[in-house]
Order: structure tokens, then C-alpha cells, then sequence
């Protein structure tokens, strides 16, 4: 069975930085840790495959470092503006593949994506628009934003809708949502399971624009 796992790069080992880092290890992947300050690094030296302690300004440090040679750079410098954006410039000028890079503002944003990052992160707001959807309706346990105005969230199936099936509740019909996946328990079904009849506490994967899935949300 041929390799999945791949290479990245992270720049910056803060609390959003280091939890990439270590969370891409733990999925199996090879992980670089880049940090300016030798004891932000040191604590990553056991988790991750390598571990510098560089600036990531410098074009020169980030070509010695082999940066070219991963397959994403995650440029996580939060705080210090410039650093961020030189270090997203250098990354570009060196040649790697795929690069996202934290924004602290939308004209930071628009500043990375001059430079060609390919996606810009916004940690605090992602995250805070995840916890207002699940705070807003405790049917939903999860969401995500999949861009162009659609999203993906993870419902879990009330009282209310047990003992009916998929087919029934019509949802392309009635609210343009389309289901693509049914958990129950550990199984999984993501096949023909609309003529399956649905249990308290089976999760649903749902597919939609946010109006339309909030539109079914307030509906169950």
C-alpha cells in the first residue's frame, strides 16, 4: 500500500502553531518545527520529527532548514505582523507546493493573498463561529465551513425523528440540505440509507448553505 502520509512545515509553535504541529504528528505525518525562541522549541522536540530554531524571516535560515522540500508550509506567527508576512513571502520564493498562513485582520488577509497563499486562516474566528453553531442549537455537534457558501455539519437525530427514514423527511425537497452520511454508534453508512430508519442519538452528515441548514435545525 503506497505512503499517504506527507510533509509539512510549521512556522511559528504557539498555542495555535504547536497544536498543528502535534496534531500532524499524531495523524502519522512527517512535521517540522520552526520556532524563533529556543524554549517554544524545546518543548516540541519529543513530538515532532524535527524541531529548528530559526527565524522565519530569514530566506536564508528557511532554504537551509530544506523548506522547499515539504509539501505545506502552515505559517502560524501570530502576534508579529511582519514576521508573518515575510515568512509567507519566503515560503512562496522558495518554492513550496501549498501554503496557509494565519491573518490577525482582514487587511493582513488581503496582504497573504497577494502573495499567493493558498488558504488564509483565521483561528479565533473559525473557531468562534463553531461554538455559536453548536451553542445555537444542540442538535448540532459539530460544523464546517466548506467555502462558496456551503457547509458540513454533524447532527445528532432528536426523539422526534425516530422510526422515520431519510426518504421521508424529504430534505432536498423541503430545505435543500442533502444527507451524506449516517452514523450509528461506531457503524457508518454512506451508501443507499435513505430508506433507513433512524435512531435516537444516530448522526447525520448534512450538506448545505447555512440558511438551509439552519432552516432544518430550527425545524427539529
Amino acid at each position: 500500500m503506497a505512503d499517504k502520509t506527507r510533509s509539512f512545515a510549521v512556522i511559528g509553535l504557539g498555542t495555535f502553531g504547536g497544536t498543528v504541529a502535534t496534531e500532524l504528528a499524531r495523524f502519522g505525518n512527517r512535521v517540522l518545527g520552526i520556532d524563533i525562541a529556543e524554549p517554544v522549541a524545546a518543548r516540541f522536540a519529543d513530538s515532532l520529527a524535527q524541531v529548528l530554531i530559526a527565524d522565519g524571516k530569514d530566506e536564508n535560515a528557511l532554504r537551509e532548514a530544506g523548506l522547499e522540500h515539504y509539501d505545506v508550509a502552515i505559517v502560524a506567527i501570530g502576534e508579529d505582523l511582519e514576521a508573518n508576512i515575510l515568512c509567507a513571502m519566503n515560503a512562496r520564493l522558495l518554492g513550496v507546493q501549498t501554503i496557509w498562513a494565519k491573518a490577525m485582520s482582514r487587511t493582513h488577509h488581503r496582504i497573504l493573498s497577494k502573495l499567493g497563499v493558498d488558504r488564509v486562516i483565521h483561528p479565533e474566528q473559525e473557531i468562534g463561529q463553531r461554538i455559536a453553531q453548536v451553542l445555537n442549537n444542540p442538535m448540532i455537534r459539530d460544523y464546517v465551513s466548506l467555502g462558496n457558501g456551503y457547509n458540513m455539519v454533524n447532527v445528532l437525530v432528536p426523539e422526534r425523528l425516530a422510526g422515520r427514514t431519510l426518504y421521508e423527511l424529504k430534505l432536498p425537497e423541503r430545505f435543500d440540505v442533502r444527507a451524506i452520511g449516517l452514523m450509528r454508534g461506531t457503524e457508518h453508512f454512506d451508501g443507499q440509507f435513505v430508506n433507513r430508519t433512524l435512531k435516537c442519538d444516530d448522526r447525520l452528515l448534512l450538506l448545505g448553505k447555512r440558511a438551509d441548514l439552519r432552516r432544518f435545525a430550527d425545524s427539529i
